[in-house]
């Protein structure tokens, strides 16, 4: 033990060394991240709300949103909080008391990096108006209103709410309005276009049918009471609501098809898997097999999972689907896979041929082994060091006691995982090598990545269930080229969600990502698109977009290493 303390305390002074080392001058690795969520302002710890029931909304929550929710260029955070289920019990009750500060609600705080030129966070919660006080799940960033300010659905256990941003630091409840309320266990949701109408719709997952009278008391092998497995709950169907365009939405699940198959929802994102054109939406289930519901084109959707490949992995069994990331990791320009799964399960990687059909390549990416003794939740790839090839991250942590841990006070802690692409061809476990806060065991559940100093490296914001947020911010991003691209159109959906971007290079296949803020679990990340160049500064001719309503649009006299904003109409036409 003794040994094992001092390479862990020679391991930080290096970090340390490494940190206030000149960029260029040092050691590659070490350190990849380091947490500034406390020395910039950025002070939140989740709330359970356990008073021993074990009642298992408990041990689920809760995510995490960044947007820029005024306008001025930088990602603002919204954290969502917990409180009590259990209406009978007071806070005296509490196996762990709330926070003293930020408590109670979800809290909203404001990035003032623009334009103080500091990293720093204030808490705008009151005036902002988003301090609901309920058991918040999930969050979801959209324009429904298409009035050029991003908006939120926020998902809570008993009743969700849509808040409308009033472009002046405000947003007031739309909910009823807009019919959008959901009184089941809603998870993530997502806003997407699925009828290429101009207008966001958004899909609701769902969970099983907990409640809290009707709670069930589970027992480990040792007899200890634990929080339950999923599968004593009956399964419930998500949602999908299509917007009219005038502040309304309507629910079409069952007319859309959504509702023919149930499923313990908790991952969900949204791309054209099949390359048509048209939006589909992916669902990651925990226990039950996952949904690929394929957009038909006329309104309604199937649930093609089975024949795509990723209804189950390969061997034939339904996995504990908890987060999923879906974009282009191979660089062969279709969206590829990735869901995270239970400890003593693995993780699982499906390669898309192009088509929308999927092979599980877990094992022939070296991801086989890697979360054993993890539970994975929050996920997303990602570029963090800027190489053109997109890496991965996994927030762990259990939801059920951990054997090691038994006897302490809450113990379910694990620590989070970070993977480097090694050229498309084999992911390398990097977590060790990332720095002191990857060591750090938590709670992870969700995550959000984006550029959150605006220096053209993503950076990772992650939840801990009854623990505080961390702000990893990215230290080796900048030591390779980047361009980071935010999209406006010129109608409707206004942030373009869904939206392919390329990037055409001399003597290189070109790049493509998607416009997108969801996936990865409860949470949202930020909506700009963002490529890494390596260590070359020439060959870039140009970026194309290819809008929502299938109009491409191409620039040829585009600057790296900034972040630019492309406006419809402002590039010329692409054949």
């Amino acid at each position: 033990m003794r040994s094992a303390a001092l390479a862990v305390a020679f391991l930080a002074l290096a970090w340390a060394a490494a940190k206030n080392a000149p960029a260029g001058k040092r050691p590659l690795g070490v350190p990849i991240f380091h947490d500034v969520a406390a020395e910039t302002g950025l002070r939140f710890q989740h709330f359970t709300g356990a008073t021993g029931e074990y009642l298992l909304p408990e041990i689920m929550g809760a995510g995490v949103a960044l947007f820029d929710y005024d306008g001025d260029g930088d990602l603002d955070i919204y954290l969502l909080q917990g409180t009590m289920l259990d209406p009978r019990k007071s806070l005296k009750q509490a196996l762990f008391p709330p926070p003293r500060d930020h408590w109670p609600g979800h809290r909203l705080f404001r990035n003032e990096i623009i334009p103080s030129g500091k990293l720093q966070f204030t808490d705008v919660t009151e005036q902002s108006r988003l301090g609901f006080e309920g058991y918040g799940m999930g969050v979801a960033v959209g324009d429904f209103d298409n009035d050029g300010h991003p908006d939120l659905y926020v998902t809570n256990v008993g009743s969700n709410i849509l808040y409308r941003n009033n472009g002046d630091g405000t947003f007031a409840d739309v909910t009823r309005e807009a019919g959008l309320d959901e009184v089941r266990w809603p998870t993530s949701a997502a806003f997407l276009d699925y009828d290429r109408d101009g207008n966001l719709d958004l899909f609701v997952a769902n969970y099983v049918d907990f409640t809290v009278r009707g709670n069930i008391s589970c027992y480990d092998k040792t007899g200890a009471q634990d929080y339950c497995n999923p599968a004593i709950y009956h399964s419930l169907p998500g949602r999908l609501f299509r917007n009219t365009g005038k502040g309304k939405f309507v629910d079409v699940t069952v007319s859309s098809g959504i509702g023919a198959a149930f499923g313990k929802g908790l991952g969900v994102v949204c791309a054209d898997f099949n390359s048509d054109g048209w939006t589909d939406i992916f669902v990651a289930n925990d226990g039950t097999e996952s949904q690929l519901w394929i957009n038909q084109r006329n309104g309604t959707f199937k649930d093609l999972a089975l024949i795509s490949g990723v209804a189950y992995n390969a061997d034939g069994a339904a996995q504990a689907g908890m987060g999923v990331t879906s974009d282009d990791f191979d660089n062969d320009g279709d969206e590829d896979l990735f869901v995270t799964h239970l400890a003593k399960e693995t993780n699982a990687l499906y390669v898309n041929d192009g088509r929308g059909s999927f092979s599980d390549a877990t094992i022939q990416y070296g991801l086989s082994q890697t979360n054993f003794s993890g539970t994975g939740f929050g996920t997303k790839w990602f570029d963090y060091d800027n190489d053109g090839f997109l890496d991965l991250f996994v927030a762990n942590g259990s939801v059920t006691l951990v054997e090691a841990l038994r006897g302490k006070p809450y113990p379910y802690q694990q620590r989070n995982q970070l993977f480097h692409n090694e050229s498309g061809k084999f992911f390398r476990d990097v977590s060790l090598l990332a720095g002191p806060a990857l060591q750090v065991p938590g709670v992870g559940r969700g995550a959000a990545f984006g550029d959150i100093n605006n220096d053209g490296a993503i950076d990772i914001v992650v939840t801990n269930n009854n623990g505080p947020v961390q702000l990893l911010l990215n230290d080796v991003g900048t030591r390779h080229h980047w361009l980071m691209i935010g999209l406006r159109a010129a109608r409707g959906n206004r942030f373009a969600i869904g939206a392919k971007v390329g990037l055409f290079r001399r003597g290189q296949k070109p790049l493509w990502r998607r416009v997108h803020a969801d996936g990865s679990y409860l949470s949202s990340s930020d909506i700009r698109v963002s490529f890494g160049l390596g260590d070359s500064s020439a060959g870039l001719e140009s970026v194309v977009v290819e809008w929502p309503s299938g109009e491409p649009e191409i620039w040829k006299d585009v600057r790296i290493d900034m972040l630019v904003t492309l406006r419809q109409g402002t590039g010329e036409r692409w054949h």
